[in-house]
């Protein structure tokens, strides 16, 4: 049974490897007809090709690209009034020749819908009629019979996904723009919620003055219970911390060590994160640093902290 699975997986590598080689002028015209799309692309195939169509047009949609998924046997019977002028319609079918989607060719040409035609067989129907034609033929399928399409369908959504990158790529899409189609979910958290949205304001901040005892400090790291206090000058400006990691390590001299100022054993150089920030930024620094607090700042000059954010609130948002 792993031999049997390794060859599989062997036939469909070489397969996607063997499409590098067939990148050509056609593909980036392909890339030029949807950039300059004004309409929406339509990606439409039949079968299993079918399903590799949505998943092409599902990955199009999500960066950056607008489009949908037309059944080419629903589309010969009335979903052709999808297609609008301004369309560009990508065609998949691995022999070129699948009825339904050779149906719907005239419509298309009629319309005069630039045509990207994505098939094994340069000689096919459905090349012929394309604008370009991006080939995805294969050596051999995976299924022992060479019947049930495997290499052949890896191709087409390895090809799929080479011209959605290629695209972004194209566009300038950033990770902004992602979070903006993926809201939901743990992925939505991630580049979505900022830190802002997260931190603590105004008296949940624990702070105290550089002359406060440290057995002071203890009550202000246990009342605002982020195992942490900022110590900071008259006008605001953080000049340090101290957390209760570093009480334990004091604690072990002796009691006697809770009567000096805080100044003389805080860490001077305290991590920072903007408010605007990502918090899967601040959960980098935290894991970086390994630290579970940073004090947030409205920008790179400001001195004086607006916010604390705590790794417990970023475990509660769901962020880790």
């Amino acid at each position: 049974m792993i031999e049997v699975a390794k060859r599989v997986l062997q036939i469909e590598a070489d397969a996607v490897l063997a499409l590098q080689s067939r990148l050509d002028d056609d593909f980036c015209q392909a890339v030029k007809m949807i950039i300059a799309c004004e309409g929406k692309v339509v990606v439409t195939g039949m079968g299993k090709s079918g399903l590799i169509c949505q998943k092409i047009a599902a990955t199009m949609a999500s960066t950056g690209t607008p489009t949908f998924f037309l059944h080419p046997a629903e589309g010969i019977h009335g979903d052709l009034g999808m297609l609008s002028r301004g369309d560009v319609v990508v065609a998949a079918s691995y022999s070129g020749e699948t009825e339904e989607v050779c149906r719907i060719l005239p419509v298309i040409k009629r319309m005069g819908l630039p045509l990207i035609a994505v098939s094994g067989n340069p000689q096919s129907t459905l090349a012929i009629a394309g604008d370009v034609h991006l080939d995805v033929s294969v050596a051999e399928e995976a299924c022992p019979l060479g019947l049930a399409p495997t290499a052949s369908t890896t191709a087409t959504l390895a090809m799929g996904d080479a011209l959605a990158v290629v695209l972004l790529e194209e566009r300038g899409f950033k990770a902004e723009d992602f979070a903006m189609f993926h809201p939901g979910g743990a992925l939505g958290k991630k580049l979505l919620l900022r830190v802002e949205d997260l931190m603590h304001v105004g008296d949940e901040i624990p702070m105290v003055a550089p002359e406060t005892l440290l057995r002071e400090a203890l009550f202000e790291i246990t009342s605002k219970k982020l195992g942490v206090t900022g110590v900071a000058a008259a006008q605001g400006e953080l000049l340090g911390v101290f957390t209760d990691g570093d009480l334990r390590r004091i604690m072990g001299q002796g009691l006697e060590s809770l009567q000096q100022p805080i100044k003389q054993v805080m860490s001077t150089a305290p991590k920072r994160i903007l408010r605007h920030n990502l918090a899967a930024k601040a959960l980098q620094i935290m894991e970086t640093h390994s630290i579970t607090s940073l004090f947030v700042f409205a920008d790179e000059e400001s001195t004086i902290p607006v916010g604390i954010v705590h790794l417990h609130d970023l475990l509660k948002s769901g962020v880790v």
